[in-house]
């Protein structure tokens, strides 16, 4: 057989572009069954509990929190898990009951803006807009991220461009609470995009104490597939008002990034020293927050979101300020 016809032959035996893509997403979408779920979610599992420890959670209650089930998260899991838990829902509240529970002599709470107090203990009165910044090349990181789990999952859409924020985002507070006690499970604070419905963050908020870290630190929890990622930060005042929380530490049993997976045989936990993120709360104008998230991966800032947070409700007062800014119909949720 002639070369040239060797060519054409291998040229038609080649598979396409489109076929190639196909069979990549096949092997990341595999499904091994009920208990691992997708092959991509098993093998982030593995490499925690290869490179992670494993722990007794009553040894460890900072890392006790909400398990994702193994085909994904979306915005009703707090609702669903209420259902299972045969626990209450109710809307509304603050992340935090009592701002003075993160008092320190890193955060004096009395310095802190009345607007920003009032933000955390009644989050649900706020209405939420948001812009982010991928820097450099680190934005088709992101879209790898997204187009492998997030998207999937319904779990971390952080948006990719403005254009993903810019017909806003839907802010839902929720408390689980056990009716025959009264005692509360979690704070759960979901964010959606109204842009595509991916869920940005569906997640928990309490507050908690690490047996080595002086003062208490505010605790943020996002159910994964059998497991979570756990986000643990430090607070502090700052001399105009604001208040920063950061999650930064040198190891396992301080404030940082942590992976746990939860299975039949145990507990497995992996701290992420190089993830580290920081926010800052501070009040603009008479009645708004604004808020700077910044995340980081190996001391190089990956992403910026910028939030501008606004009472919703006409006349409410913020512990003595008062707010006449009119409601915006429609964008409350």
């Amino acid at each position: 057989m002639a070369q040239a016809d060797l060519s054409k032959a291998a040229t038609a035996l080649k598979p396409s572009a489109p076929l190639l893509d196909c069979c990549r997403y096949t092997v990341l979408a595999m499904w091994l069954d009920d208990k691992r779920g997708q092959v991509t979610d098993w093998t982030t599992q593995l490499w925690v509990k290869l490179t992670g420890k494993r722990i007794d959670l009553e040894l460890y209650p900072w890392l006790k929190g909400p398990i994702g089930k193994p085909d994904g998260i979306g915005s009703d899991f707090f609702n669903q898990l209420a259902w299972e838990q045969n626990l209450s829902v109710e809307h509304g509240g603050g992340l935090l009951e009592d701002f003075k529970q993160l008092a320190s002599e890193r955060c004096d709470t009395e310095k802190i803006s009345p607007l920003v107090k009032d933000f955390y203990e009644n989050t649900g009165c706020y209405e939420l807009e948001a812009w982010s910044e991928w820097c450099g090349w680190f934005k088709p990181f992101g879209w790898v991220l997204a187009t492998v789990f997030s998207r999937r999952l319904q779990q971390l859409n952080v948006p990719l461009s403005n254009l993903e924020t810019s017909r806003g985002m839907t802010s839902r507070v929720t408390s689980l609470v056990d009716p025959r006690t009264g005692k509360k499970y979690c704070t759960a604070w979901v964010r959606e995009l109204l842009s595509n419905k991916n869920v940005v963050y569906a997640g928990s908020y309490s507050v908690c104490k690490l047996p080595d870290v002086p003062g208490a630190c505010v605790k943020v929890v996002f159910p994964l597939p059998n497991g979570n990622a756990i986000v643990i930060m430090h607070a502090k005042s700052l001399p105009d008002g604001s208040f920063s929380i950061t999650s930064s530490g040198r190891g396992f049993g301080e404030p940082g990034f942590y992976f746990t997976v939860c299975t039949d045989e145990g507990v497995w936990a992996r701290y992420v020293r190089a993830m580290r993120e920081s926010i800052r709360v501070y009040p603009s104008g008479s009645s708004d927050v604004r808020a700077d998230h910044v995340l980081r991966i190996w001391d190089m800032v990956f992403l910026r979101l910028h939030y501008k947070l606004s009472r919703v409700h006409a006349g409410d007062t913020v512990q003595g300020i008062s707010s006449h800014r009119a409601t915006r119909a429609g964008k409350f949720f």
